[in-house]
């Protein structure tokens, strides 16, 4: 639809010295090792045994002896990794508690291990200058490519592959330099300069990237990767932190295994046992020490599902506590996230025990919706009856800034083991938030925990679950059609999709990265632009690239609205680009048991045969919160190197599509109405690439004719369904 036309070769990677003397790097001083490893004093009584009249006692700091010093140094260097039983045993030697002794022992690992990397950097820093000038070499070399048929500048469909190799190896050299800044600033006691395209989740082809200006173009790189007011103001926990927020964990897991079992009183079900309501005063009393009372300003949510899903516990256990996974099986809902610090990596070669603090960005696909930003901690434990539980709960007193906007309570999920490979899921969502900014058309939707709740969590585990499994499968299963000859070609295709989808969730919500310019008025369906400049990644084209989206309401069910965008024979109705020409299926991967979840390779055989034909990868996925369908153009080329099992990551994608959820319609008994009734807000996006040059400045021109072309997107969409529902 839209080819990339140019590679970027004006913008150096390397440019971001991190200068660090030599001399400051080696100041470590034991003196300073030993004041710190000391704990404070955690014997401090139950939820159940505490009077809440009375005060709590306060925390004494205990330094240890040079007895217990010298001891734990020779136990160190005979197991510096000790594990339960030896930890106890020693504790009871010296006197300490075993979570003194951990501490010590986690200390003292950091140590040894900072000077090795003072020696370790010196090597760094001398490669990093030699990969700065070959990759300066390269850089001039790529900036005179040409076209060897007509001898214009080269695209990306006619670059070599050796050419798109040099693209991979920039991003990494950009996380060489990044891990280099944060070594040099752990020694010297500064503040670690901070990419937030590399150190969150979403790699540097993720679109959450924009300056909403869009008559502005002057900013540089580091400006338009800025992250939100949240990711700016997070700092790493202290040391004296650490021993509260355990407290803290262990307390918020209690909290949360006893909100997952519990009926009534704490949990009452509506009239017609659709759904349950928490009751806040009996919450009060169950729970009455948490994370303190609710601000003013907040109202609570709180929800529980419950499924089995097609998925063994340890892989689910390791998703939820590994943050790249999690962020891409739920990147509908997790626009961003980032591990801070691991505290504890678990023990027994699994994650029981392991305890993280983290920040995450939940939203909902959809401009209209605020984000909700959190700084909290997530804390993994394997039960003796064989249940695994994993829980956040927020940090918020730990981090001085502006008054909390939202907060999570004890939130998470129980997994049970049950035969052949299944898991039964208990999940648990207890925020509370301030939603006085969400819009109208939006707001029973959020009210009805479609949004934000529990239903919405599991619905997506239950789907990707299903998608995880078709993409493992080591057949061509019977459902699966067209060009497609090799299972490692279908994997390819399933990987492909996989990223066009991340990239469209990341880039259609509210985020604080992203900075949208409404063009007229201020009703719903107004259409929002922003802008970004693509840059040395082989998955998107480079160049600048404008993204519009808008939503609005229809009176027509989510099951309909979502049948008819994704069918081929009905897509020259709505998809103007395609210019009427006649769509056929060249290949279709199934995904799951409706049959809605499918990969598809689409022909779009144009009506004028002066024009050449193209193809458009689509993944169309639903579950009962809500439906998407997303697609982008695709290289022939690099298409055929993909189905024949090629690297997927060099084809590049824009994608475009649509989000379609329920509009939270609630029954008279509480209950929420059949997603295949009542009315759907539909969330419609594109992306264009408008100049295949990083420096050019957009033009109005340019936004006015993708403000067309998503208007007019809209009405053909609203007359089509419209017309089929009657």
């Amino acid at each position: 639809m839209f080819q990339p036309n140019m590679f970027d070769s004006h913008h150096h990677l390397l440019d971001m010295p991190h200068k660090t003397p030599e001399s400051e790097m080696g100041k470590i001083r034991d003196e300073e090792f030993e004041s710190k490893s000391g704990t404070e004093n955690m014997d401090a009584p139950s939820g159940d045994d505490q009077d809440p009249n009375q005060r709590p006692k306060k925390k004494r700091y205990h330094r240890h002896t040079q007895h217990q010093i010298q001891e734990m140094e020779a136990f160190f260097k005979e197991c510096p990794h000790p594990d339960d039983k030896q930890r106890k045993e020693l504790s009871r030697e010296l006197g300490l508690e075993p979570l003194q002794v951990k501490f010590w022992f986690q200390n003292k690992r950091t140590q040894m291990k900072a000077q090795h990397e003072r020696h370790e950097n010196s090597n760094l820093r001398a490669e990093n200058e030699k990969l700065r000038a070959e990759n300066i070499r390269y850089k001039e070399a790529l900036s005179n490519a040409t076209c060897p048929h007509c001898g214009g500048p080269a695209s990306i469909g006619e670059m070599s592959f050796d050419e798109q190799h040099l693209r991979i190896e920039n991003a990494r050299l950009r996380d060489e330099i990044d891990r280099i800044s944060g070594i040099a600033a752990k020694y010297v006691g500064k503040p670690m300069v901070s990419y937030p395209h590399l150190s969150t989740h979403t790699s540097s082809r993720s679109l959450d990237l924009g300056v909403g200006n869009f008559g502005a173009q002057s900013g540089i790189v580091g400006d338009m990767y800025g992250g939100g007011d949240l990711l700016r103001s997070v700092s790493l926990p202290t040391e004296a932190d650490k021993p509260m927020i355990v407290e803290l964990a262990v307390a918020a897991m209690e909290e949360l295994i006893r909100m997952a079992q519990a009926g009534e009183p704490l949990w009452i079900p509506t009239s017609d046992n659709s759904t349950e309501i928490l009751s806040e005063d009996e919450y009060l009393r169950t729970f009455p020490r948490g994370i303190g009372p609710k601000p003013l300003g907040l109202k609570s949510e709180a929800s529980r599902e419950t499924a089995v899903v097609i998925m063994n516990h340890i892989s689910l256990v390791e998703i939820l506590m590994d943050v790249n996974q999690w962020s891409s099986v739920f990147s509908g809902i997790v626009s961003r996230a980032m591990t801070l610090e691991v505290l504890s990596t678990g023990v027994a070669g699994n994650y029981n025990g392991a305890l993280q603090v983290m920040t995450a960005e939940f939203q909902v696909p959809s401009p209209l919706v605020p984000t909700r930003e959190n700084y909290f901690v997530r804390y993994c434990k394997h039960h003796p009856d064989g249940t695994w539980a994993v829980v956040d709960v927020s940090l918020d007193n730990l981090r001085p800034g502006p008054i909390t906007r939202n907060r999570r309570r004890p939130s998470g999920c129980l997994i049970q083991e049950l035969p052949n490979g299944y898991s039964k899921v208990i999940w648990v969502e207890h925020v509370e938030v301030d939603d006085r900014a969400v819009h109208n058309i939006y707001r029973p939707l959020v009210n009805s925990g479609l949004a934000f709740g529990a239903k919405r969590w599991v619905a997506t585990l239950d789907r990707q679950c299903e998608r995880l499994a078709s993409a493992m499968a080591s057949n061509i299963p019977a459902g699966d059609i067209g060009v497609i000859t090799s299972p490692e070609g279908r994997k390819s295709m399933l990987k492909l999709a996989e990223r066009m989808v991340m990239s469209f969730c990341a880039g259609v919500g509210a985020s604080t990265t992203h900075t949208w310019t409404t063009l007229s008025g201020s009703g719903a369906d107004d259409v929002r632009v922003m802008t970004r400049k693509s840059m040395d990644d082989p998955g998107r084209p480079p160049g600048i690239v404008l993204s519009a989206a808008t939503s609005f309401w229809i009176p027509v069910p989510p099951k309909r609205v979502f049948d008819f965008l994704r069918a081929e024979n009905s897509r020259s109705e709505w998809d103007i680009l395609s210019n009427g020409g006649l769509v056929q299926e060249m290949a279709h991967i199934a995904n799951g048991r409706d049959p809605g979840n499918c990969v598809s390779l689409l022909r779009v055989n144009s009506a004028n045969s002066s024009q050449s034909n193209m193809l458009i990868l689509q993944e169309s996925c639903t579950d009962p919160t809500g439906s998407y369908v997303i697609y982008a153009p695709v290289d022939i080329v690099a298409m055929n190197v993909v189905l024949s099992g090629g690297d997927p990551d060099y084809v590049a994608l824009l994608p475009s599509g649509f989000a379609i959820l329920p509009d939270g319609a609630v029954l008279h008994g509480g209950g929420i109405l059949d997603v295949g009734s009542g009315g759907s807000l539909l969330t419609v996006a594109f992306q264009i690439l408008v100049d295949s040059a990083p420096t050019a400045k957009l033009s109005l021109g340019s936004v006015a004719t993708v403000n067309s072309l998503i208007k007019c997107t809209v009405e053909r969409i609203k007359a089509a369904v419209s017309c089929e529902n009657t």
